[in-house]
């Protein structure tokens, strides 16, 4: 398959969507991984890849499939989901397999979705406390962040646990040489996330934000996947939508909600959120299209701090 000439393709955007897109990521699994004939087609070099490990697949499928994406030349950056990990000895053995056999210096290290853990470890805290990341020289460790809340977390409806997790987490990063950031769950309306960027700031929490936005996909498909993983207020905007025959049977595109997240960042340079790490929710080849007509590239952004 030839390569695209992504100079050409590119076109700026409009209200400066274009740089803010500008060294987004993207987030694959396994099986969606192994749909893709050949990714350089797809992403330009140096895009970081998140690859998510969802409950029952086996570490070896995510070691293959990091070593294959590594090898096209992208920064790979694995789950390590929390709650599936039964141990230290477990982890140990993953991270030495990621290394040995990807190279990989980065992850994303989160509760995961398991509402009763393994063994030994049930949030991120702890498995940053181990200091195995660091001990394996670990560059770049990213951490969850939940612009609307996380019921699984705060059962009240309330952010107190979650906000305490993120001042834990500011702290950590403080006190060490991790290169850390917040990677968010996927949101439809700029305005809660704007106020939860924003009260980040206010807050003392320095870490730059790395904001999910679902691709393209039909809006059947989002309402589905919002509902499942606990998708706050926004989730009102599919709903919406989802009310307006003309709609209905249109795929979804995130350009309002990028595009007012775009302009709050072109006017308040300091804003949190630094990068956008796209949920391919319709399809790897749709988003990355996407992203690429709205005039954005991937990979690292020369000025880039997370």
């Amino acid at each position: 398959m030839a390569l695209l000439d992504f100079r050409r393709k590119t076109s700026p955007a409009a209200g400066g969507l274009d740089t803010f897109l500008k060294g987004y990521s993207i987030e694959v699994m396994p099986r969606t991984a192994a749909k893709i004939e050949d990714f350089r087609a797809l992403l330009p070099a140096g895009t970081r890849v998140y690859i998510a490990h969802i409950e029952g697949t086996p570490i070896e499928e995510m070691v293959a499939t990091a070593a294959r994406i590594a090898a096209d030349g992208y920064e790979v950056m694995p789950h390590f989901p929390a709650r599936i990990i039964r141990d230290a000895a477990t982890l140990n053995d993953w991270i030495a397999r990621y290394q040995g056999e990807a190279d990989v210096d980065q992850a994303l290290l989160l509760a995961g979705g398991v509402k009763h853990p393994h063994g030994a470890f049930h949030s991120s805290m702890q498995l940053l406390e181990t200091g195995a990341f660091d001990k394996a020289g670990f560059r770049r460790l990213h951490v969850a962040g939940h612009p609307e809340g996380n019921r699984d977390i705060d059962t009240d409806g309330t952010m107190r646990q979650v906000e305490a997790a993120l001042r834990w987490k500011q702290d950590f990063s403080a006190r060490t040489d991790a290169r850390m950031a917040l990677v968010t769950q996927f949101a439809f309306d700029a305005r809660p996330v704007i106020a939860w960027a924003e009260g980040l700031r206010a807050a003392g929490i320095d870490l730059p934000v790395h904001i999910g936005i679902a691709g393209p996909a039909k809006l059947q498909t989002l309402i589905k996947f919002a509902i499942a993983c606990g998708v706050g207020p926004s989730l009102k905007v599919l709903q919406k939508r989802a009310l307006d025959v003309t709609k209905l049977l249109l795929p979804y595109e995130p350009t309002e909600i990028l595009q007012a997240l775009a302009e709050h960042k072109a006017a308040n340079p300091g804003f949190a959120i630094e990068q956008v790490h796209f949920f391919p929710l319709g399809g790897i080849g749709p988003t990355a299209a996407w992203a690429r007509d709205k005039g954005g590239a991937s990979g690292r952004p020369a000025a880039a701090t997370a």
